[in-house]
């Protein structure tokens, strides 16, 4: 499972800046103009996870594959863009295709960079994505309803219910409100995904803050983490310049250059974990000589379910799963400590996957 993040907002936000230090290349030309991202890019990176290499050596593993993350850097929205302005349309389809937003805001001053609306205000940029995202699924819904409403008077019922579930959409957004503020019933949650609707999607308030205030934010971000804590969603910090320093670093000089800005790691790993917890994920583990591996997994999910990131027939013949909590694998160093200690267990069908288990699937072919 590859979670795929947009990188949204306004041109010269610090978007690109942010993508080039996530992904440690220069594939996003980050320019002081508007548009300098043509076409969307796409970052694939690594999930910090301090726990894989302590597993590997206790194993011995030869290789570490870590999960997997995908960031999409979408060029900047402006007023208009639900209506062509702009780049337009064709990003606002960029973003259909991820898995969660995040809106990145300028939470710096400074005249050395042209900001487009030619302000320096945080939330007003966040009000003008939200409404743009708002007036893409507006459009999209009511595009939909002649067919789907002639479908509804054949008495097709997966029309009528999806006519439902569009006109509670509709209500949402006409009242100024994004499709993810509504209470979906779990019986209609994969009819409501196939509206595929922008709005809908989980958002990560990303705050682009100075240099100065990398540890602990400013009084802008400070407004947009209100704002976020206000609307149910999530906020992070970040400084999209440091982080672009970092990535530049050798591996061995990161821990002191982080230690003088008074940071205990890099902003991109709190805004990795915050993507997770937004989408309700979790890591599990498969370990062994060849290689140690983390997996992602929803919150919630059982063992075939886990068994099934590997591969599918992992899940449909999933007999049982060998199965050791982190803390004791590491604890007992490995396999045959934790048997030992009686911390090896056998899990059938209904266990449901705790975060850091390390696993083994028996299964028939």
């Amino acid at each position: 499972m590859a979670l795929k993040v947009a990188i949204v907002g306004l041109p010269n936000v610090g978007k690109s800046t942010l993508f080039n230090a996530l992904t440690q290349t220069a594939a996003a030309q980050a320019a002081n103009y508007p548009f300098c991202t043509i076409e969307p890019n796409v970052g694939d990176v690594a999930v910090p996870e301090s726990r894989l290499p302590v597993l590997a050596e206790i194993a011995g593993s030869k290789e570490l594959i870590p999960a997997r993350i995908h960031f999409v850097d979408v060029a900047g929205l402006v007023r208009g863009a639900s209506k062509g302005e702009g780049l337009g349309n064709q990003f606002l389809a960029t973003i259909r295709d991820c898995d969660a937003i995040a809106m990145v805001s300028r939470c710096f001053l400074g005249d050395d960079i042209i900001h487009v609306e030619g302000r320096v205000d945080p939330l007003a940029d966040l009000e003008i994505i939200e409404t743009e995202l708002m007036l893409a699924d507006l459009e999209s819904l009511e595009k939909r309803l002649p067919a789907l409403e002639k479908r509804v008077r054949g008495g097709d019922k997966e029309a009528i219910a999806t006519q439902r579930l569009v006109t509670q959409a509709l209500a949402l957004l006409n009242a100024g409100r994004p499709a993810r503020a509504a209470v979906v019933e779990k019986e209609d949650e994969k009819s409501w995904r196939m509206l595929q609707l922008l709005t809908a999607k989980p958002v990560l308030l990303v705050c682009n803050v100075d240099e100065g205030s990398a540890d602990k934010g400013n009084a802008l971000s400070d407004k947009v983490a209100a704002r976020g804590a206000q609307d149910g969603a999530r906020s992070v910090v970040i400084s999209a310049r440091i982080e672009s320093e970092i990535a530049l670093l050798p591996l061995g000089d990161r821990a002191e250059f982080l230690e003088t800005l008074g940071l205990v790691e890099p902003g991109l790993n709190r805004m990795i974990r915050e993507a997770y917890r937004l989408l309700g994920l979790q890591t599990y583990f498969t370990v062994g000589p060849k290689e140690a591996h983390a997996w992602t997994i929803h919150v919630g999910d059982t063992a075939p379910q886990a068994a099934g990131v590997i591969h599918t027939d992992f899940e449909k013949g999933f007999i049982r799963a060998e199965t050791i909590a982190c803390d004791d694998y590491i604890k007992y160093r490995g396999e045959s400590g934790a048997r030992d200690a009686g911390k090896f267990r056998l899990e059938g069908k209904e266990y449901v996957v705790q975060d850091g288990d390390v696993m083994h699937f028996r299964f028939t072919a």
